[in-house]
């Protein structure tokens, strides 16, 4: 990543959050070739954790700043006040899911559905369940990174406060943090059992990378960006990533993999967000960064435009994004699952979220 040179939009965040929002989409469409086009098949990372990195790192830009023009409190009202927004949106993809779900799995007597997309407990304990959303204790599926990003933007006016003071001194925590959290197993506890798919204390890590490095940790390291026994270590582990990763959808390439190298990394651990996974995100980061300056002349091609104006509406795209990937396995599997129709049915999905994106910024 790269600060901002003055007034000057750094247009790789929007381009690799509006690449995040379309793989989220992508990827929640099971069971489809839609997934080939993310990154998640090609490597141990995937748009989630790239959407975590970017978020800690633009809040930082946006709310840091406000701190140091007008302090604390005005940030911290400011910061939760948008803790606010996101918890609205949260509720009203929450209720709209599961209406969707409930409706349609009745509708077409499929009452598997509600059972597929984690909406089952509302037949048996509505009021319980619909108290457990409220508290983010209770969440369908796929609707699990935008409580994760609530969390995490509630607790920083806070870490941001402190960053800006000790910005390393907080990143050694945060890393700490991670340690102890996969160590002890913390994490939240869900409704009706288990934990939170996305453990809070292990992936602020990412948003807390993303804030230091947007307070100065990448200038201060902007020297590795030249440094070519880093280029080829990074180049490696993503050459790496990628066998592995293959090795895991493709059952022929699996007795290719040692057994010992095998368990390390299969299965790809999520919910506690691996080291394997930071690295892997690091190194494509590094990599992006090293190809890709802020000024470079292909940022404003018109190809890219749609890619970046879903980063800049992020919010949004992604609550829409999620919505119509359930839409999307509706209709792949009560029509055709044929290749033709998964790919109008993404492509479909992709143009939604397009049209969202530059309504809601001609709105503005």
């Amino acid at each position: 990543m790269s600060e901002h040179r003055g007034s000057e939009r750094d247009l790789r965040l929007d381009l690799f959050r509006g690449l995040a929002n379309w793989a989220i989409f992508l990827g929640h469409i099971p069971n489809t070739v839609l997934a080939w086009f993310t990154t998640r098949n090609y490597g141990f990372s995937d748009g989630a954790d790239l959407f975590l990195l970017i978020s800690g790192y633009t809040a930082t830009l946006v709310f840091g700043t406000i701190m140091k023009e007008h302090g604390f409190v005005i940030e911290a009202t400011r910061l939760l006040r948008r803790v606010w927004q996101l918890y609205v949106a949260h509720l009203l993809l929450f209720v709209i899911y599961l209406t969707a779900v409930h409706y349609l799995a009745h509708k077409f007597d499929d009452l598997h559905l509600m059972d597929q997309f984690n909406v089952a407990p509302l037949m048996n304990f509505p009021v319980e369940t619909l108290s457990e959303g409220l508290v983010l204790r209770f969440k369908p599926l796929n609707l699990d990174v935008l409580p994760l990003y609530i969390v995490l933007m509630a607790a920083f006016p806070i870490v941001l406060w402190f960053m800006l003071r000790w910005r390393n001194a907080v990143m050694i925590g945060s890393i700490g943090m991670y340690l102890a959290a996969r160590h002890y197993d913390w994490n939240f506890a869900s409704y009706p059992a288990g934990v939170w798919y996305f453990n809070p204390f292990a992936w602020q890590l990412l948003f807390v990378l993303g804030a230091w490095l947007a307070l100065g940790g990448a200038a201060a390291n902007r020297g590795l960006l030249h440094s070519r026994v880093l280029y080829f270590l990074c180049t490696g582990f993503l050459l790496f990533a990628l066998a592995i990763t293959l090795a895991e959808r493709i059952p022929e390439l699996r007795q290719f993999v040692p057994d010992g190298i095998a368990k390390l990394f299969i299965p790809n651990d999520k919910t506690n967000l691996a080291p394997y996974r930071v690295i892997h995100l690091a190194s494509l980061a590094f990599l992006v960064v090293s190809l890709i300056p802020i000024d470079w002349p292909g940022l404003k091609w018109p190809i890219f435009k749609p890619l970046i104006r879903c980063g800049q509406q992020s919010l949004p795209v992604f609550c829409v994004g999620l919505f119509l990937s359930f839409i999307a396995h509706f209709v792949l599997g009560f029509g055709s699952e044929q290749v033709p129709v998964q790919l109008v049915v993404g492509g479909a999905g992709l143009w939604i979220m397009t049209i969202i994106a530059y309504y809601r910024t001609w709105s503005k």
